[in-house]
């Protein structure tokens, strides 16, 4: 079994973090953070597989010493690590009208394009191949994944541009996207997921058929989780525009039973199409994010390992 990283017990504090105007900055910062409070974890091996051992040679790295074959034999091994082909992950972004929410500071969508530009920061130092697709109600912004230099900076650069806003079509995008990727690909779905699940379960369906290994980060602000909204007030729906006269101590609690129920329903489509998924708000440290995303494939990729060998 791969080792268990010791988690950091204080992430890096957000308000702090969206302090930084510089999206690629901020997305260096949480990477690095992350890299020091681990203090070198076995993540460093994210996009590489163990495959067999050699002898000791000096200068090799003594983190990959087999300590345990050492005490048993006297001998120095290491363990060899080759290559696979570089991980392909395309990064989907929500840019719908919902996501320009935010009641602590900053939007849903600050906070999808800053964990995006994050993990394509990681895995950009992986050598790994990234791509990104901005959507709404179709895909209005996409960069095939590849491993150059710029590339980077053209992914931040699509990421710093103002949303839109547009009302949302999951569904669509999606289907859009199968067309886009059709090369197997690990496939980051960041998205607030609030559109009703009849509208994108069966896009979703075609994209996991497809052979994509498809996760998905529900990201929410903690007042659409618990309507902490203050006192009675006259608010805009986001997506209709319309106006509404919410008083949350009356509406909490069908409110909570309406958002317990979707989110049942987004649980289990996302279960039963095989997608891996995690909820994040956005009080939420940004590197326990990340390492929670880093979790999640190591788990994933041990259990595939595991079948194969059965």
């Amino acid at each position: 079994m791969p080792p268990t990283a010791a988690l950091p017990t204080q992430g890096i504090d957000p308000q702090a973090l969206f302090a930084i105007k510089d999206l690629e900055l901020r997305a260096r910062v949480v990477v690095e953070g992350l890299w020091s409070g681990l203090h070198r974890s076995p993540y460093a091996g994210f996009s590489v597989e163990f495959t067999e051992y050699r002898q000791y040679s000096p200068g090799d790295d003594l983190r990959y010493l087999d300590w345990k074959l050492l005490a048993r034999s006297d001998r120095h091994y290491v363990k060899k690590f080759e290559d696979e082909t570089n991980l392909r992950c395309l990064i989907l972004v929500d840019t719908s009208r919902s996501m320009m929410f935010g009641s602590k500071g900053r939007t849903k969508a600050d906070y999808a394009r800053t964990l995006a530009a994050t993990f394509a920061y990681f895995l950009g130092q992986q050598r790994d191949v990234v791509g990104l697709a901005l959507f709404d109600g179709t895909v209005h912004s996409y960069l095939p994944p590849r491993w150059k230099p710029g590339h980077f900076r053209h992914m931040m650069a699509l990421l710093e541009r103002p949303p839109e806003g547009r009302d949302t079509n999951l569904g669509h995008a999606l289907d859009e996207v199968a067309k886009l990727c059709p090369k197997r690909s690990l496939v980051l779905l960041l998205s607030d997921f609030l559109a009703p699940v009849t509208e994108w379960d069966q896009a979703l369906a075609r994209l996991a058929a497809a052979r994509h290994d498809v996760r998905a980060v529900q990201i929410l602000d903690p007042a659409e989780i618990n309507l902490e909204f203050g006192e009675a007030a006259l608010w805009q729906d986001i997506e209709s525009n319309r106006s509404l006269y919410v008083d949350p101590a009356q509406a909490r609690a069908g409110y909570k039973q309406r958002f317990d129920a979707h989110q049942a329903e987004v649980k289990a489509t996302l279960e039963k199409r095989g997608v891996t998924r995690q909820v994040a708000t956005t009080d939420q440290p940004l590197d326990f994010v990340l390492l929670e995303l880093l979790q999640a494939n190591q788990a994933r990729r041990l259990a595939a390992r595991r079948r194969t060998q059965l």
